[in-house]
This record gives C-alpha cells, sequence and structure tokens, in this order.
C-alpha cells in the first residue's frame, strides 16, 4: 500500500484545492443574504405549477404566509413535507394562512408532484435560485439546495424561521405552532 506522498507539487494541489473550495463558498454565498425574525420578508414574483405569475405582496394586509423552501420534487424527505402540508393544509387555511412552496424545479415538475399527492396549494418555479438567494436558505454539503421554512405574518414581517434538512415534517408543526400564537 502506497502512503500519501508529501511532496510539493502534492502540497501545492492539495493548498489548491482547499482554496477553490474556499473560494467557491465566498462566492456562492455573496449574494445571499440572512433574514432574521423581524426583518421584512423580500418581495418577488415567480411563477406557479401553471406558468401564472405570484407576487409575494399580494398576500400582505390578506393573509399569514407559510413560505417553504425545498430541495426537489418527488424525492422521499420532500414528498413527506409537502404531504404534511397537504394534510394540514385546512388548519392553516383557518388560522388565516397561505402554504407556498419553492424549488428549483420547472413548472411541469410541480404540475406531476402537485396531480399525484393531490397538493392544494401552489408551488413555485425558482429555477435560477434568485429567491432562494434573497432569503439566505443554505445549500447542505454545497450541494442540496436548503430546506427552510418562512412564517410570515399580514404586514410581510417575518415571524419564524426554521431550518432542518432533515426533519421534513417538523417544517409543519413549527409553522402552526407559530401560527397559533400569531
Amino acid at each position: 500500500m502506497k502512503r500519501f506522498s508529501k511532496t510539493p507539487t502534492t502540497l501545492i494541489l492539495v493548498c489548491l484545492g482547499i482554496l477553490s473550495v474556499f473560494l467557491f463558498f465566498v462566492i456562492f454565498m455573496a449574494d445571499s443574504k440572512t433574514l432574521k425574525v423581524g426583518d421584512k420578508a423580500p418581495d418577488f414574483t415567480l411563477n406557479d405549477a401553471e406558468g401564472t405569475p405570484v407576487r409575494l405582496s399580494s398576500f400582505f394586509g390578506k393573509k399569514n404566509i407559510v413560505l417553504y423552501f425545498y430541495p426537489k420534487d418527488e424525492t422521499p424527505g420532500c414528498t413527506a413535507q409537502a404531504c404534511s402540508f397537504r394534510d394540514s393544509y385546512e388548519t392553516f387555511r383557518n388560522l388565516g394562512a397561505e402554504v407556498i412552496g419553492i424549488s428549483g424545479d420547472d413548472a411541469l415538475s410541480h404540475q406531476s408532484f402537485v396531480k399525484k399527492h393531490r397538493l392544494p396549494f401552489v408551488l413555485l418555479s425558482d429555477n435560477n435560485n434568485e429567491v432562494r438567494k434573497k432569503y439566505g436558505v443554505p445549500s447542505t454539503f454545497f450541494l442540496i439546495p436548503g430546506r427552510v421554512t418562512f412564517v410570515i405574518d399580514k404586514e410581510g414581517t417575518v415571524r419564524h424561521i426554521f431550518n432542518s434538512q432533515f426533519k421534513a415534517e417538523e417544517h409543519v408543526t413549527q409553522a402552526m405552532d407559530v401560527l397559533n400564537k400569531i
């Protein structure tokens, strides 16, 4: 078995690799903003599964918003999360909230996902991850788009942020707990 040699060339390559990962992180995160509870939710307009533009601020003054970012349609965690929101959708409506899901999937993918799982809420396509960056939604291991839920009140203020890639269904319970207190 050959040992890792510490030649100058090898050390230079390792340093360049580490530097490139660091630069990638800095460049990727440079456009991201970190929202905090109490901040005004950034407005945006994205298309839904039917291609209809949906503007976040059109809900202000009317409804609280549960805005959840998820990695990808039809993956196990995302399907569990979407179905959990579906199963609690009437409760969210009774609490005066609208549920909106956002991923980088295109409209065709969203149409299929909505139909297959009978999702009653809107899914929006953030193809260039511009809204994800506006909201400061991080990636997991620099590869997997993050799973973050924002509860936004009727005035457009962020009231709660829950970030967990691996507790998909807890996003629903946390959002509901916050809405019960608003």
